[in-house]
């Protein structure tokens, strides 16, 4: 079993937003195999708390913009240290570098494979694309 191809989806706009933010070592991790609760991690980092809570801030408002979603729980919002963000299928997680370094989620989950999240140029499957006026 591997991670749904809307996880994915999400991962990757996701992702996008979170660069979008000036994230760091943006990862995403298909955890379907070893966990029976989600998809996939997406693991980003940034190396101050006002910009860890500016990733989440954009991974937030991308995300409810492109798919209607919002996280069904968000902790760590307050520290800005570690700030989690559940989408059920997917679970992101923004890090200080610090923090990143200190739990080593990147280790921990390294024997899971990687999913691709680099630059999307793709539409979301269920936003139609407006015709280009000239």
């Amino acid at each position: 079993m591997t991670a749904a191809q809307f996880s994915i989806d999400i991962m990757r706009a996701a992702a996008d937003a979170a660069r979008d933010k000036l994230a760091s070592n943006v990862v995403a991790v298909d955890v379907s195999e070893r966990l029976g609760i989600t998809d996939a991690f997406l693991i980003a980092s940034a190396d101050n708390e006002r910009q860890v809570n500016a990733i989440v801030d954009g991974i937030e408002e991308s995300l409810a913009e492109k798919y209607d979603l919002h996280p069904t729980r968000r902790e760590g919002r307050g520290e800005g240290r570690w700030v989690l963000l559940d989408y059920q299928d997917v679970v992101v997680h923004v890090q200080h570098d610090e923090d990143r370094v200190f739990y080593a989620l990147d280790r921990l989950w390294s024997d899971c494979p990687l999913i691709d999240v680099s630059e999307s140029t793709t539409t979301p499957a269920s936003v139609e694309e407006k015709p280009a006026v000239l």
